[in-house]
């Protein structure tokens, strides 16, 4: 403890000698990177002894911007510093950016001094001609805003045009300037401008429409692939792996690699999107393809659907082929699909060569054992073993000559490091199980973390994205790449996507429906995409939903359900044509128009039909009996309810208006079997309350049956995935079925994908449980809106009739 104190005192004092104030130097003590940086700086530039302050403001930035991927020329450029060659801190920034480019690879030291403006001394005439210049440009504005003026803009100006010149010659030469244009400053001159007081808007009349004035979008929410490089700017330093032993590789693509990378991709963008085929896609894979399927559209690149089928025991060609339907259904087409099977062989081969470098032992530790010696960090009584004796076991176990679970073959990467995915890895397992894809070539099987990189570097892939949990695992999938010279793709991790009230994992998905929780993998209330499909979701609202979330690296990303709701409902408001429904019926006799008139009557399918617009409307007929929801009646009227009630008047949508004259109980006195109205054929009374209905289509013929599915969220809890008793939270209400609700005669001809709106009731589709005999209709979504308080709520909507919105 002595001892480090001791080297920090020597330190701090090291910092001081070159201009740093004694708060900077302890601030850079504290972090360890910056301060080890800073130490070899001052001991590569040779100035244990201290330098000019403005010399050593220069090495401070060095220390905390020189880029890692072009650590062989820091001596150079430090060298410029101490002689004074380079002196301004523009310069400096323009040196940097010339090495990152660069990186270890040689250059032309005259093409470096050009770059960073070596030799150029830019006179103090030059510099005044040119302040002229700039003034006379901004003369209008000086004139009005005086001393006002943003002075750094006008500097800025000059800068433009000569880089290298001394920034304070600038601001003075500006100020002697605009002092000989302006005079002395007055009063005004030092007045701050008083911002102006936003005028109140006056109230507009409820027919004119209200502007929607919404913030500008910024560039990265209108084009969120603008955070990613492009393919020829892959040559910076992926990330440090920090061996046990004080080593550090710093992971890149060299100039030549990246060249031969180049002339095979012709600079294009190359993407992939990598599922496993053991189970169905979630919402969250969702993301996955907008992320890389986007990004490789958005460039003009190609993306890979590429299965990770590594797992032989654990995929079907029953989850192959949903994903591929799902992926098109998405509206995403892959370049190509392809499989890490496909590239066994040389998988294979290059795990001879892992070895062959040291890279890679067989060893015989049983699963507990390894996991054992990885928590306490201890080798494998196997892992120094010649290499020979390594090759031939392996190749045994290619033969199919130990048996399962004997052996596997593991990356020797550090089983001292602080990160656990550096715990020499299992590259190769024993697996006497057919491939589904391979057949029964192989018993040998690549793990994933062996596979993962390497497929990508032999797909030439650009830009390697996935979610955040495999962050730790960059450092391994860096060190296979560097072990075996390979090249490197841009790696970048990005938030999981988690919605409230459902769970994500495979795992627990498998489980909901290998145990009859739920009606299989495309049940509605899952967030799967095939169930999302079947309750009625379509693929443009879930990629805008994606979207609207960003690929951000954030991780605080339990989105509420509400919010994927929202543009669920944004889009079916535009494209559900409007009809009628009714899930509970109780009977209204009409007494006053005769059995067996039939009123054909005009309803909209669109809020804003116009009355030329034939296709824009339906016909409902209207008979002496008509159904109404049993929730829309009450023998009790109240001032805040708009149902129907004895003595009491309703408008049946697009019909008339019917008051309740008399309520029909059944044997238990209690039960309200029919309804008798009037209704008002000249539409001369005016009821505040609006309900659907459907009417028998003739006399004595009930309305067209339909059953109608009502799906809540399917667990109780926002994050169940917390829970220690997940499946006890389930919501033992979130599936209604109504057997026998009455609907509009048009409906009989609605089929598999059809969407409507059921006026006051919600989005509804068809689902494929669908018959000649009955149409099954699932609720997508309810008609309100409970993300945003600013969105429009639907006119009709109302469970009870409790309110009218």
């Amino acid at each position: 403890m002595g001892a480090k104190k001791e080297d920090d005192g020597e330190l701090l004092h090291s910092f001081m000698r070159i201009g740093l104030n004694e708060k900077t130097a302890k601030n850079t003590l504290v972090n360890a990177k910056l301060s080890a940086n800073l130490a070899a700086v001052i001991d590569e530039a040779n100035i244990e002894n201290g330098c000019d302050k403005s010399v050593g403001n220069l090495l401070y930035t060095v220390a905390a911007k020189f880029p890692a991927n072009a650590l062989v020329h820091r001596p150079l450029l430090l060298d410029y510093l101490v002689t004074l060659k380079i002196k301004k801190q523009g310069q400096l920034e323009a040196a940097l950016s010339f090495l990152e480019l660069k990186g270890p690879e040689s250059f032309e030291v005259k093409v470096f001094e050009e770059a960073c403006g070596v030799g150029i001394d830019v006179p103090i005439e030059e510099i005044i001609s040119t302040v002229e210049k700039v003034l006379e440009e901004n003369m209008a504005q000086i004139l009005e805003q005086r001393y006002r003026i943003n002075v750094g803009n006008l500097c800025g100006q000059v800068r433009e045009r000569h880089p290298w010149a001394d920034a304070r010659n600038i601001k003075k030469v500006i100020d002697e300037k605009l002092y000989e244009l302006l005079g002395e400053r007055n009063e005004a001159d030092n007045e701050k401008p008083i911002k102006k007081k936003k005028e109140k808007a006056e109230k507009v009349k409820d027919e004119v429409p209200v502007a929607d004035v919404s913030p500008v979008p910024s560039e990265e929410e209108l084009n969120p692939f603008l955070i990613f490089p492009q393919p020829e700017e892959n040559v910076k330093v992926h990330t440090e792996i920090h061996f046990s032993n004080g080593t550090v590789w710093r992971p890149h693509n060299t100039k030549d690699k990246l060249n031969k990378h180049m002339e095979i991709t012709k600079g294009k963008v190359y993407t992939r999107f990598p599922p496993e085929p053991n189970g169905y896609l979630h919402i969250g894979h969702a993301k996955a393809m907008f992320v890389s399927f986007g990004l490789a559209k958005e460039r003009n690149g190609d993306c890979y659907l590429r299965f990770d089928d590594t797992n032989p025991e654990a995929e079907k060609q029953e989850y192959i082929d949903h994903i591929q339907e799902i992926v098109e259904w998405m509206g995403w087409k892959p370049f190509k699909v392809t499989y890490t099977s496909d590239y066994f062989q040389i998988l294979y081969d290059l795990a001879v060569e892992l070895i062959k470098r040291g890279y890679a032992y067989v060893d015989h530790q049983t699963p507990d054992e390894i996991k054992e010696y990885r928590e306490k960090k201890i080798d494998s009584p196997w892992r120094n073993r010649p290499i020979e004796e390594s090759l031939k076991l392996f190749d045994d176990m290619r033969q199919g000559l130990i048996d399962e679970g004997k052996a596997t073959l593991r990356m020797k990467q550090d089983m001292q490091s602080e990160n656990y995915n550096m715990y020499d890895l299992i590259a190769y397992r024993i697996k006497f199980t057919p491939h589904p894809h391979a057949g029964d070539k192989w018993c040998v099987y690549p793990s994933y973390d062996y596979a993962h990189c390497l497929v990508d570097a032999i797909e030439n892939v650009t830009h390697s994205l996935c979610t955040l949990e495999f962050e730790t695992r960059r450092a391994s999938y860096y060190w296979l790449l560097e072990a075996l010279d390979l090249y490197l793709p841009y790696v970048w991790e990005y938030s999981r996507l988690n919605v409230t009230n459902t769970v994500m994992s495979k795992r627990k998905l498998n489980r909901l429906v290998t145990e009859k929780w739920v009606d299989g993998w495309d049940d509605p209330r899952l967030m799967t995409l095939a169930g999302l499909r079947r309750r009625g979701v379509t693929s443009s609202s879930i990629n805008a939903f994606v979207r609207g979330i960003g690929i951000t690296r954030s991780d605080n990303s339990m989105i509420r359900l509400d919010r994927l709701e929202f543009h669920i409902r944004e889009e079916l408001n535009r494209t559900a044509p409007r009809t009628m429904v009714v899930t509970y019926p109780l009977k209204v006799v009409i007494t006053n128009l005769e059995p067996g008139t039939i009123i054909n009557l005009d309803a909209k399918k669109w809020p804003d039909a116009h009355a030329d617009d034939v296709s824009a409307f339906y016909k409902v007929p209207f008979t002496n009996v008509v159904y109404i929801e049993q929730s829309d009646f009450r023998i009790k009227d109240s001032k805040d309810y708009y149902g129907l009630a004895p003595g009491k008047s309703v408008l049946l949508r697009y019909a008339f208006p019917i008051k309740c004259t008399e309520v029909i109980y059944g044997d238990d006195k209690e039960t309200i079997v029919e309804i008798r109205a009037e209704y008002d054929p000249l539409k001369k009374s005016k009821p505040k309350g609006v309900l659907h209905w459907v009417a028998q289509p003739s006399p004595g013929v009930d309305p067209l049956k339909v059953e109608v599915r009502l799906f809540d969220k399917l667990f109780l809890s926002e994050n169940p995935a917390e829970l220690d008793n997940w499946l006890g939270d389930l919501n033992p209400n979130s599936k209604e079925v109504i057997p026998a609700a009455y609907a509009v005669p048009t409906l009989a001809s609605a089929v598999l994908g059809d969407k409507f709106q059921f006026e006051r009731l919600g989005y509804f589709s068809v689902d494929p449980d669908s018959t000649s005999e009955k149409i099954v209709f699932n609720r997508t979504v309810t008609l309100r809106d409970s993300y945003t308080k600013g969105g429009n709520k639907n006119k009709w909507y109302s469970s009870s009739m409790d309110k009218q919105t």
